[in-house]
């Protein structure tokens, strides 16, 4: 008996012992790692949804809904995501099934990926997303982020491979580090052949300045048979700096065809021989031509020191090349109101200066509020008119002395001018033959003679003369002439006629002339 209770004694502490020593060696190795510790940190991507309304997440599940990153609710995030993964996915066939599974295509560059949708009753629907090459790996794998950043990754090299614009990066020794399809291309062309690392530089980049997030500048790219220009932009990034080069072609030629229009407007404007003075919205002087200091005497020190346009009047009113008013408030608000009629609409006034010159002023609005005005000297274009209306009052005048009757017929038959013994005899003058036909035709009695004259005046081609006589208005006999004058007019003349005692005792008289012979009555 004393032998069996000290046997069990010895095989209870050995196992005590035991026990102890296992623990002691456990120590001494390091805490043992199980796999059951790590499950709580690994999640698989599953979303909880109530009548299509997200009330629970896994962390991957969330970080994929915050990637799609629409302003849709999460249900229509998650179906868009899922529809071109998994094509043949219906979640609404759950109705008739309470479990879907389907093993979606392979995406880019990553695993195949598995959809199982579980309708767990009272609206309540789970949708889990696994990989199923990590189902016996013992961990979980979020595929569906990996899938996404790398359609991302893949997305954005298309893009910078197929842009037109030079992209690449260089370090701080401005070595290229990186280039996209287009600065390569640009490369190979330069290098006729092939081509080494590290890539020749194309551009000269812009400098950083400091404190400025970027900097730009215009570089030209020769390729031998032409130069291509480009709009560089450089961006820092840590120590490496990020080079955008824009193809600025069109705005290059665009430029120079500016410039070169610029240019001959300038030429054209300094052999004009009106003076040109343009002002800007501020009324600050911008652009003047030569012809504007010949005509103004103005200095050209003046000028180029861009007064405004009130100083550029008050200097042409003290060189007296303004008309003088009578006081300085009237010429005041004369400018004054030049100045808004120039800015409103088309405007013009003559100036009639103190030396005797006259000047045409024109003013003219521009875009933005910018005012042009023209100086003309048109003192010898007045000198022509006034000469001119002088010569026609001349003209006027020796017309009304003469005796005779006279009216000028244009080719249409309208009258161009009488004198006032045309006027007397017939009472008023006609502004057509037809009136002055019918006129006659009431004033006196018809005859052969006066249908020799109506004759000779409707007629398209008539001798350079034609002579007649007819009964006057006041009964008596007298003469007519019709005479061809420049232009295709005819002049027509009446006269009083003297008939010798002989002719006079005849019933009728018969007037000839060396060109045709009328009758009158």
């Amino acid at each position: 008996m004393y032998v069996a209770a000290i046997s069990l004694l010895i095989g209870t502490v050995s196992l005590i012992v035991a026990i102890m020593l296992i623990r002691l060696w456990d120590r001494r190795r390091g805490p043992r790692v199980n796999a059951r510790h790590l499950e709580p940190a690994l999640h698989p991507m599953i979303f909880l949804f109530r009548d299509h309304r997200l009330i629970d997440a896994t962390p991957p599940a969330q970080q994929l809904l915050h990637r799609i990153g629409t302003p849709d609710s999460e249900w229509s995030r998650l179906l868009r995501w899922i529809g071109p993964r998994f094509p043949d996915a219906d979640l609404s066939a759950l109705g008739a099934s309470d479990r879907i599974e389907i093993e979606g295509a392979t995406g880019t560059g990553s695993a195949r990926l598995r959809l199982l949708a579980e309708d767990l009753g009272g609206g309540l629907l789970r949708i889990t997303l696994t990989d199923p090459r990590a189902d016996h790996a013992g961990i979980v794998v979020d595929s569906m982020s990996q899938q996404a950043m790398e359609e991302e990754l893949d997305l954005l090299r298309r893009a910078l491979d197929q842009t037109p614009m030079l992209v690449w990066r260089q370090d701080e020794q401005e070595r290229i580090t990186w280039a996209n399809a287009a600065y390569l291309r640009q490369a190979e062309t330069l290098a006729e052949g092939e081509l080494s690392w590290p890539l020749p530089r194309l551009l000269d980049t812009p400098r950083p300045v400091p404190g400025a997030g970027t900097s730009t500048h215009r570089a030209p790219l020769d390729l031998g048979d032409n130069v291509s220009w480009y709009d560089c932009h450089s961006h820092q990034i840590d120590d490496q700096m990020m080079m955008f080069a824009l193809p600025a072609n069109a705005a290059v030629r665009a430029e120079r065809s500016l410039r070169e229009f610029v240019q001959t407007l300038t030429k054209t404007f300094a052999d004009l021989p009106i003076g040109l003075a343009i002002f800007d919205r501020q009324r600050n002087l911008q652009l003047f031509n030569p012809a504007l200091i010949d005509l103004t005497d103005l200095p050209t020190g003046f000028l180029t020191a861009q007064p405004t346009l009130f100083d550029f009047l008050d200097k042409l009113r003290e060189m007296r090349m303004v008309p003088e008013p009578k006081d300085y408030r009237s010429w005041r608000r004369q400018m004054n109101e030049l100045e808004s009629a120039a800015a409103h609409g088309h405007h013009v006034e003559t100036w009639s200066l103190p030396s005797g010159q006259t000047y045409r002023v024109t003013g003219r609005p521009h875009p933005d509020g910018a005012v042009a005005f023209l100086f003309e000297d048109i003192t010898t274009e007045i000198s022509l008119t006034r000469k001119f209306r002088s010569d026609l009052l001349l003209g006027a005048q020796v017309l009304n002395g003469i005796e005779d009757a006279l009216a000028v017929f244009a080719p249409g038959g309208q009258m161009v001018l009488s004198n006032e013994a045309y006027d007397r005899m017939w009472g008023a003058s006609c502004t057509s033959l037809s009136e002055a036909v019918t006129l006659w035709q009431e004033r006196i009695a018809p005859g052969s003679g006066f249908a020799a004259l109506t004759e000779a005046l409707k007629a398209d081609e008539t001798p350079r003369q034609i002579r007649g006589a007819m009964s006057g208005p006041d009964g008596r006999l007298m003469g007519w002439t019709v005479s061809r004058i420049a232009g295709g007019r005819r002049m027509l003349q009446f006269h009083p006629t003297q008939l010798d005692r002989q002719d006079a005792a005849e019933p009728a008289a018969t007037i000839a002339c060396p060109d045709r012979t009328a009758t009158g009555t």
